[in-house]
């Protein structure tokens, strides 16, 4: 039988508590597990990229709530990552608007230039292509967003040309 990996549970830095403090600020006491999203997507940025499910119990124990509320929240919404994703996360917007501007030729660029299909990590760890819905600029399409920069009135060529200059 083989043993699973243990992973050491995450803790905020110290840095990260301010700012735990600072959203907390933002709620009434009494409401405080309404501060769940912004904490999630700290613990995100704290912890790799991603929330692995020590991330998620962190998190629940931390807010003082079950683990299965945070991971509906978790699993809900798709900013968040229950998987881990690549150092450059790539997410293709391929909803009405970003379609008829033809996303899926920017889906095919991406998934020639990068070597992977929708919903996969590079081999070397580089990169993860997503998939999303809308990315909320429809007037500008197509578009994507690697990380927390987004990117707009894209062509194929203009795809390229930005991958060739990540570091």
């Amino acid at each position: 039988m083989e043993q699973e990996t243990q992973h050491p549970s995450p803790r905020f830095s110290p840095e990260a508590l301010e700012k735990t403090e600072e959203i907390f600020r933002r709620y009434p006491p009494e409401h405080r597990e309404a501060a769940l999203m912004p904490i999630l997507h700290l613990a995100q940025r704290e912890f790799g990229g991603w929330l692995a499910p020590e991330t998620i119990e962190y998190v629940a124990e931390f807010m003082n709530l079950a683990p299965i509320r945070v991971y509906e929240v978790a699993s809900f919404y798709t900013m968040y990552n229950l998987k881990k994703v690549g150092r450059y996360h790539i997410q293709v917007c391929t909803n009405i608007s970003c379609w008829l501007c033809d996303s899926n030729a920017i889906v095919e660029t991406l998934k020639c230039k990068l070597g992977i299909g929708l919903g996969e990590t590079s081999g070397d760890g580089r990169y993860t292509l997503a998939e999303v819905e809308c990315l909320g600029a429809c007037v500008n399409a197509p578009m994507l967003q690697i990380n927390d920069d987004y990117f707009e009135n894209l062509t194929p060529e203009q795809v390229v040309g930005m991958i060739d200059q990540l570091p």
